[in-house]
């Protein structure tokens, strides 16, 4: 089928979880014919047939295996979710794709809902029918599109995860040392939000406050003496991240 790429048309998801769920639910609020997904172990030969996008978002490493045992349209786009990889996974179609929600989707409604609110996509097309097809989606949406590189998806990807997965670790440490001598979580997250406004608005050198930016040894040991008391295994993160403020500030 061929589509004018910036018109909605009709898609399939392969893989239909919380990433390719989500955007079946927005891409339907925008006008896309939502046609049956593939779940896991169906057959996928036939995917592509009388659809103008076939969107695979299996597991990363299930990617390319789906793309080799779908039969090849010629006008199909065909595209992925990953973040971390190229279009090459996607041989042997030859209109290929890449649309990559910089966004936390923790289940199809939440995650259809923020795909919708101004987020930002990584995208990348084989050829100008392409790009223009996924740059028509991110607009539909209203969001934002910019391109990376098949080369340096990895590290693009790399910086998501620092944003997202290893904040929240963080604060998980948070939770876990707070807890300890009885503060919730819930007391700590306004600081939070504050801190991610403050980088908004200043840059992340401008925005550090507290006793590493500043200097302070003294308080640094008496946090340390601290976690050491609670789980020695908690300085290790600490310090990393002392170690990071420092780098921050040049020193």
């Amino acid at each position: 089928m061929a589509l004018d790429a910036a018109s909605p048309g009709r898609v399939r998801v392969v893989g239909p979880g919380r990433a390719g769920g989500a955007l079946a639910v927005a891409l339907a609020a925008i006008g896309w014919s939502v046609a049956e997904p593939v779940r896991r172990g169906g057959d996928v030969r036939q995917v592509a047939l009388d659809v103008d996008l076939v969107v695979i978002a299996t597991p990363d490493a299930a990617i390319a295996d789906v793309a080799v045992a779908m039969e090849p349209w010629p006008d199909v786009v065909v595209a992925h979710l990953a973040g971390s990889l190229g279009l090459e996974v996607l041989a042997p179609h030859a209109r290929r794709a890449a649309l990559h929600p910089l966004a936390s989707l923790p289940s199809a409604t939440v995650g259809a809902e923020r795909l919708a609110s101004g987020a930002w996509f990584a995208v990348a097309g084989s050829d100008a029918h392409a790009q223009a097809l996924v740059e028509g989606i991110v607009a539909g949406l209203g969001g934002t599109s910019f391109m990376v590189a098949d080369g340096d998806r990895a590290s693009y990807h790399a910086a998501a995860c620092i944003a997202s997965n290893h904040l929240v670790a963080l604060l998980g440490q948070v939770e876990r040392v707070a807890g300890a001598v009885g503060v919730p979580l819930a007391a700590y997250l306004d600081l939070v939000r504050g801190s991610v406004d403050n980088v908004d608005a200043l840059g992340p050198v401008a925005a550090l406050t507290g006793p590493a930016a500043r200097g302070d040894e003294a308080t640094l040991d008496r946090h340390r003496a601290a976690l050491a008391a609670l789980d020695p295994f908690e300085i290790e993160a600490y310090d990393a991240m002392v170690a990071q403020i420092s780098r921050l500030l040049g020193r």
